[in-house]
């Protein structure tokens, strides 16, 4: 019995993340063929991949920044529109603009000299805007989740990783079971 258990507890593990992938992927390609209401499963999803790329593209364009600049203005003057706004420009920023803020992977030591670390990625290497010198800012992502924490830590608890930021974010997203690759 307790064999028939184990095949079945391995293929679960095959087989629940090509299912959850394919569901994932099947909801989001038909989820924008309904949006846009094209006939032809899938071409939604190429048309969006499209009209972004084409959209960033045209953005780099002197008309274009202007453009933008006028629309990051008027954005900024409505309450919640301005926190919304703001938030999502500067988390996709973050993860894949030209101000990267996810580049600089750390280890920290925790107070009480317990011997507790904990990963995750330096944002601000100066606090004195706020009135906390020699202090800096660490953003701790959770595991199996996009939410995390914003912790202020003294700079000589932070020590920087010699480590790949997509790895370190990788492994502290899957609860420290992904494999790291040695460079």
């Amino acid at each position: 019995m307790s064999r028939l258990l184990n095949y079945f507890f391995k293929g679960l593990i095959v087989v629940a993340p090509v299912f959850i992938t394919l569901y994932v992927s099947w909801v989001i390609f038909t989820s924008i063929d309904n949006w846009i209401r094209l006939p032809i499963p899938g071409a939604g999803f190429v048309v969006s991949i499209g009209l972004i790329t084409f959209i960033g593209f045209a953005a780099q364009t002197f008309a274009s920044r202007i453009l933008l600049s006028g629309l990051d203005s008027l954005f900024a003057r409505l309450p919640f529109v301005r926190l919304l706004y703001s938030s999502t420009r500067d988390l996709l920023n973050a993860f894949v603009g030209e101000q990267r803020r996810f580049d600089k992977p750390v280890i920290v030591t925790l107070a009480g000299g317990g011997g507790a670390r904990v990963f995750g990625f330096l944002t601000q290497e100066s606090m004195d805007s706020f009135g906390v010198a020699d202090s800096v800012t660490v953003y701790v992502p959770q595991s199996y989740g996009f939410a995390g924490n914003l912790l202020v830590f003294p700079a000589s608890q932070v020590r920087r990783l010699d480590a790949e930021s997509a790895q370190v974010m990788a492994f502290i997203l899957s609860g420290g079971v992904t494999t790291v690759v040695e460079r």
